[in-house]
């Protein structure tokens, strides 16, 4: 049963929905993926991406199931080495990213709901890799003097 217009992100009562129950719902989503046995549709959503929603398709084309992956839980799980398709198939794609001088590679940054006024932060290389990951106070929160 749909649940009216377009929502911000999804929850439990959406179980069940048919992959287009969930888009006339959620809208189109930012990005998709497909695993062994389950497509993946991503939501960003809020300002500056304060949270990405994915949705989970099962092989019978109905939502089997939701997560809000930008956590710490998920940021933790973010290692030198790893891919940018690797980063983001766990947090989706971030929607603040910056270059780095000098072909030295970009940093991408996710914002999300916490208490420290801060963000999570991971520098690539120019080959797509991960170099590091942080967590830091975002221009907005920083002092000023």
């Amino acid at each position: 049963m749909l649940l009216g217009c377009a929502g911000y992100g999804p929850n439990d009562q959406m179980i069940g929905s048919t992959r287009d129950e969930v888009i006339k719902i959620l809208g189109k989503p930012s990005g998709e993926r497909i695993t062994f046995d389950t497509q993946i549709m991503m939501y960003e959503r809020g300002p500056y991406g304060k949270h990405t929603y994915f949705v989970y398709i099962d092989q019978n084309g109905r939502m089997a199931g939701w997560s809000q992956v930008l956590n710490e839980k998920n940021f933790d799980l973010i290692k030198p080495g790893m891919t940018k398709e690797e980063v983001i198939s766990i947090l989706g794609e971030s929607k603040v990213k910056e270059g780095i001088a000098f072909g030295r590679g970009y940093v991408w940054s996710w914002r999300y709901v916490n208490f420290h006024c801060s963000w999570f932060r991971v520098e690539f290389t120019p080959e797509n890799t991960v170099r590091s990951a942080m967590y830091q106070k975002p221009p907005e929160c920083r002092v000023r003097r």
